[in-house]
């Protein structure tokens, strides 16, 4: 085994109110740590995990602990070092030369391609606490945001389990990649994984939440079961956003009925679907009309999880999916909901500053998972997928996470920049976490299919959820063919073995790929290379 028995910290410091500089902490005998109003514990568990408790009885309340270790894991300084993001990816993720300011959400990976050797720190997924890492030439920081909000959490008596950290060090006989599998695998000792390969379609990237009904629907449900064929796995076909009033710009419910005249009967939408040998899908909205006391920043969307009237609401409306026989639901934008932003570019914390939840006994962190239980219990037996929700929150209570921003019909640079990128960096959380969808493959007439094959024969390799978005116009009997067999593939796990991405530490879109103990190799360029704008 590669974990590691995490030491102690060597210093423990503690912001109790909303702004100013963290105090260093006293010790207080072996594993404990005080500053007036505050106090911070580490045990360990029997398996050498770091389990942290974090108490502030007094109303000063808490912000933020930061765990200092003095060394890195092993000893060994790395030379090049990769995090996670702190929900969906954007393109960013990469191996970098050490950046002391740089955070990395949940966990850090160090390698040294010199010498083979790699180690890293993580927390165990579902803390009570936003959690980031930096690392310097000289150690690293782990960073616990236990705010409420933009405000100090306020337990009164109660201790916040804050984080359980993990590590891992491995020798030159171990890959980076299978250093962060290990990393992960002990980071989540109790993933909730699909009984079945994730396959399926979905219509947003040729149709945008625009002009389409019931007949397209049914239409797409068949194309998708004629592609898996006789497969005994039978893939989905997911409705997305366009089904409800408002469609297009992600409405936010309600969402209790279709879109007047269009799509009446949401039942007899996803019994036609059943008939036509795909399994039934709904994506929504947490809804957020009246679902915060607090207006928060200008400009901000109102959704506060901590209101038990937002999760009766959202467990009516998962409940209600499920009656009408929907057998996947994915759930969307609650992040961007809570924070009033989305996170690209990797900010050093989720929350701003000042905004409040409603109930400040909780921390951010909790509350979030609070939502994601919520959802997880009324979906019942129906899969449920995440789409910018926090991922390190949601593993085991989703089956399936979007882990990055979305893949494009119109533009393949987009495709290009967020699909390969997510793809490569969080491949190893892959039935560990959950089952990562890298987001779908469109086949559309905006987009050449000479690349978006190749993504389609990646994706489908690897075993992770394949979804394809596919526009009519653009069917032909090349597309069909590489689509039947791509479906075909992934509707039996993937190739054996999966992929692994070989020339990752060098690039954020790596081409050399090992799949079935072979190398391939995939040309991602466009004629004129990769264009810096991010297109829509």
């Amino acid at each position: 085994m590669a974990t590691i028995d995490v030491p102690l910290p060597d210093s423990v410091h503690v912001l109790t109110g909303p702004s100013g500089d963290p105090r260093t902490a006293a010790p207080a005998g072996t594993g404990r740590w005080t500053v007036p109003g505050a106090e911070a514990t580490a045990r360990h568990d029997p398996y050498g995990a770091l389990r942290l408790t974090l108490a502030a009885p007094g109303p000063e309340g808490l912000s933020t602990v930061a765990l200092r270790w003095r060394h890195h894991p092993g000893r060994h300084r790395p030379a090049l070092v990769l995090g996670d993001a702190w929900e969906r990816s954007y393109g960013e993720l990469q191996w970098r030369g050490i950046q002391p300011e740089r955070p990395l959400p949940w966990y850090w990976l160090g390698t040294d391609p010199a010498t083979g050797t790699s180690a890293g720190l993580g927390v165990r997924t579902r803390a009570g606490a936003l959690c980031c890492w930096t690392v310097d030439e000289d150690g690293t920081t782990l960073w616990l945001d236990v705010r409420s909000g933009g405000l100090p959490a306020l337990p009164g008596d109660r201790e916040i389990a804050a984080a359980t950290v993990v590590g891992v060090a491995t020798g030159a006989d171990t890959t980076p990649y299978a250093a962060l599998q290990e990393l992960c695998a002990a980071m989540s000792p109790d993933p909730l994984l699909p009984a079945q390969p994730v396959v399926g379609c979905n219509n947003w990237y040729y149709a945008y939440g625009q002009d389409f009904g019931p007949d397209a629907v049914l239409r797409d449900a068949a194309t998708i079961a004629e592609f898996a064929g006789d497969h005994p796995v039978r893939p989905f076909c997911v409705v997305d956003d366009g089904w409800t009033e408002g469609g297009g710009s992600a409405p936010g419910g309600p969402w209790d009925t279709g879109l007047p005249g269009l799509f009446d009967d949401m039942a007899g939408l996803a019994a036609g679907i059943a008939d036509r040998g795909a399994r039934p899908g709904l994506w929504f909205r947490v809804p957020t009309e009246g679902m915060r006391t607090d207006s928060g920043a200008l400009g901000r969307i109102p959704l506060d999880p901590s209101l038990d009237a937002t999760l009766a609401t959202v467990a009516a409306d998962v409940a209600r999916f499920r009656s009408w026989g929907f057998e996947l639901i994915k759930h969307d934008f609650s992040t961007y909901d809570v924070f009033g932003r989305f996170h690209p570019d990797t900010p050093h914390e989720m929350a701003g500053a000042g905004w409040r939840l409603a109930d400040r006994t909780r921390t951010t962190a909790e509350v979030l998972m609070g939502l994601y239980r919520t959802i997880a219990k009324a979906a019942g037996d129906a899969v449920v997928l995440g789409c910018n929700t926090v991922g390190h929150l949601a593993a085991g209570l989703v089956q399936v996470q979007r882990t990055g921003d979305d893949t494009s019909g119109r533009h393949w640079e987009r495709t290009r920049r967020m699909g390969i990128n997510t793809l490569a960096f969080r491949l190893a959380q892959h039935s560990r976490f959950y089952a990562v969808d890298a987001d779908c493959v469109p086949c559309t007439p905006a987009t050449e299919w000479r690349l978006n094959r190749q993504l389609l024969d990646l994706v489908a390799r690897s075993g992770t959820a394949l979804f394809v978005s596919v526009a009519p116009a653009a069917r032909t009997p090349q597309t069909d063919a590489d689509l039947g067999a791509a479906v075909r593939l992934a509707l039996d796990g993937g190739s054996p073995g999966g992929v692994e991405p070989l020339d990752w530490l060098g690039t954020t879109a790596p081409r050399r790929w090992r799949t079935d103990n072979a190398e391939r190799t995939y040309t991602w360029s466009q004629p004129w290379g990769a264009w810096p704008p991010l297109p829509l």
